[in-house]
């Protein structure tokens, strides 16, 4: 519902980090060249070494994305920017040695340029992004108006507040719970008649909000530039989950349709991936169940119960990470009294324990990435209790999956509403957005958590 097809959170920004830092590679290795060398390298030394270096970029590149060096500026953390560059670059440059030692092709062996090359791409690439970038000046904000309300509402007006790298600003936000109706219609009037107020942020299914759109309508037909962003919208955009406060089961139906070559390519992807991540992982299973039996003397494998696709029973096969078999039950507690092992942690910061699963997606009982396979137990009170739940067995679920990656407080061994409510915000997102890409995107994620003993 956009008028002059203006957008509130524009990509530019993504690309002008994009090509910078590929600005960068190439500055870096002119200038790691003229220390070499002592001189300015002529045109033939510099292109001998930017053809192969040039297909390095694109890996490195790939690297930097891995490392969330392209996610939103308000969650990269100043504090945490030199570090993650110079991981990230050690990360490149091991990446370059072994390129050049498997490919011998392009005549080079340069040991001493790499370690150059790390110390000067560092530096620059930290001017670059830390005081260059964000010193940067940037297009002035719109102006717009926030009408809606609930928790999602609230929480989008203070993320945009205290955004300083946001495009627009709310110069006004009205909570349609408390606000009286006259005062929504002031302020669409307010929006048709100021001419420096640019964007109507609304939930439209809200009856306070459906009064007053003859003159929210009549104004984004009278101004030259002028929005209207449905607020469930902006929220994903942002927060890059749904906003369970601003849909309704309408939203729902409406949103989370399915494609049947994209479910047909997802499958084949499925299985070539089970196929040769299990069939690499095979190595590592004799030292695992020497590991697990070593340190508990407990049985090597379970087997659980799990709520599958159109809710069908599914029984999946884990690396025993605590000391039993979690079966979901509970009791008036609400958590298990389980624990977890010695060498349980380590296989669960490593991901080591959710290897055998790959059995179940080749069976198809399982996909590569989707919403988290739930106890039935657990399932059976989040689906009474919780809206919108059962959306999520529309598709198969994952052995990884976005709501994985986003939500690092979803319960686990213990039932938690609240927690999973923002769980399932991050599930209908997947469902909504779900594609080849983000499935990628999820994927190399998952390594990227499972190299860097991020796991759970």
């Amino acid at each position: 519902m956009i008028h002059e097809n203006m957008t509130l959170v524009p990509k530019r920004e993504y690309l002008l980090l994009l090509v910078g830092d590929i600005a960068i590679f190439v500055a870096s290795l002119w200038l790691t060249l003229a220390l070499r060398y002592l001189e300015p390298p002529s045109i033939e030394l510099f292109m001998l070494h930017l053809q192969p270096f040039a297909l390095l970029f694109s890996a490195w590149v790939v690297v930097f994305f891995l490392a969330g060096l392209y996610g939103r500026h308000t969650r990269i953390f100043r504090s945490r920017l030199i570090p993650t560059i110079f991981y990230t670059q050690i990360v490149n440059m091991m990446i370059a040695a072994l390129f050049f030692f498997f490919v011998p092709s392009f005549g080079l062996s340069p040991k001493t340029i790499l370690l150059l090359y790390l110390a000067v791409s560092f530096c620059l690439i930290f001017a670059w992004r830390g005081m260059l970038f964000i010193r940067m000046p940037r297009s002035k904000k719109l102006k717009g108006v926030l009408i809606a309300h609930g928790p999602d509402a609230r929480a989008l007006a203070e993320e945009i507040h205290r955004d300083p790298h946001a495009t627009f600003a709310f110069d006004y936000v009205v909570d349609t719970s408390t606000a009286p109706s006259h005062e929504v219609i002031q302020q669409a009037c307010r929006v048709a008649a100021e001419e420096d107020v640019t964007f109507l942020v609304a939930d439209f299914s809200d009856k306070a909000v459906s009064a007053a759109l003859p003159i929210i309508y009549d104004a984004a037909f009278q101004k030259n530039r002028f929005a209207l962003v449905e607020a469930s919208e902006l929220y994903q955009e942002v927060f890059d989950r749904v906003p369970l406060s601003l849909i309704n089961y309408e939203w729902v139906l409406q949103n989370l349709s399915a494609s049947r070559v994209y479910d047909l390519i997802k499958r084949l992807m499925d299985i070539m991936g089970a196929l040769i991540i299990g069939g690499l992982s095979l190595i590592a299973y004799p030292f695992v169940m020497m590991a697990i039996k070593l340190d508990d003397g407990g049985q090597i494998f379970i087997t659980q119960l799990r709520v599958g696709r159109f809710q069908k029973p599914i029984r999946i096969v884990k690396f025993r990470s605590m000391s039993g078999n979690d079966m979901g039950d509970y009791g008036a507690g609400g958590k298990s009294t389980l624990t977890v092992t010695r060498v349980g942690r380590i296989l669960r910061m490593l991901r080591i324990d959710e290897l055998p699963q790959l059995w179940n997606v080749l069976r198809g009982d399982l996909s590569l990435v989707g919403p988290r396979p739930e106890l039935p137990a657990l399932a059976a009170q989040y689906s009474a209790r919780i809206p919108y739940y059962n959306a999520r067995y529309l598709v198969s679920p994952g052995l990884s999956g976005w709501a994985q990656l986003r939500h690092d407080s979803h319960p686990h061994h213990g039932a938690d509403i609240v927690e999973t409510k923002a769980k399932l915000s991050y599930d209908l997102y997947y469902l909504k957005h779900r594609s080849l890409l983000l499935d990628l995107f999820v994927i190399l994620q998952t390594i990227r958590i499972a190299l860097t003993a991020r796991g759970t």
